[in-house]
């Protein structure tokens, strides 16, 4: 390749990505709809539980890591569980059950009508998401989407929705990481207040 082509391509990317941020300003009362509710729960001694695949599992980690640990501010640890990291259990469901089953059983065995229940999936058709929330939503938690375009369905079935205006998976997975950054400061400022 040369280097006039790697100049270009990497451009575009980063143009394209400076375009995904600037359409996420129409996601801004989504965002803080949900960092609103989910600090209604936490006060009220809920748990937040978060799940996704592959790129999607590390943004379900890194929000519980922001809250557990801290954002930007000392505070106290807040409860939060990312149903993804636990071999035993998902493995055991997977050849138990199916794959598809994954995240709702945990989130059957889990989930009180005080949680909230994020799932984040860049296509927003994923069938252990669409069925975790699902569960959660029968369970009486309030269930959350962090999808895109390509997951109008599942926003509509989700109590709450982030909604990232784009198709391309690492745009989506890119404004996913902001999203989620916007939400820790919210609840960081409301955690270090009380």
């Amino acid at each position: 390749m040369t280097q006039i082509y790697v100049d270009r391509v990497i451009a575009r990317q980063l143009e394209r990505h400076a375009e995904v941020a600037y359409a996420m300003h129409s996601q801004l009362d989504a965002i803080q709809e949900v960092a609103d509710e989910l600090i209604r729960r936490l006060d009220s001694g809920g748990v937040l539980y978060t799940y996704g695949n592959g790129g999607s599992a590390a943004d379900a980690q890194h929000l519980v890591g922001e809250l557990i640990g801290r954002y930007l501010r000392e505070r106290r640890p807040l409860p939060a569980v990312a149903l993804v990291g636990d071999a035993a259990v998902t493995s055991c469901i997977s050849n138990d059950y199916s794959y598809d089953e994954v995240f709702s059983r945990q989130v059957e065995a889990l989930a009180r009508p005080n949680d909230m229940v994020i799932g984040f999936t860049t296509s927003g058709t994923s069938p252990t998401v669409v069925k975790g929330l699902a569960m959660a939503r029968s369970r009486g938690a309030c269930s959350v989407a962090f999808t895109s375009t390509r997951g109008i369905a599942l926003a509509a079935a989700a109590d709450l929705a982030i909604v990232v205006p784009a198709e391309e998976t690492a745009r989506i997975q890119e404004m996913h990481l902001v999203a989620l950054h916007l939400v820790s400061e919210l609840v960081d400022q409301w955690a270090t207040a009380c």
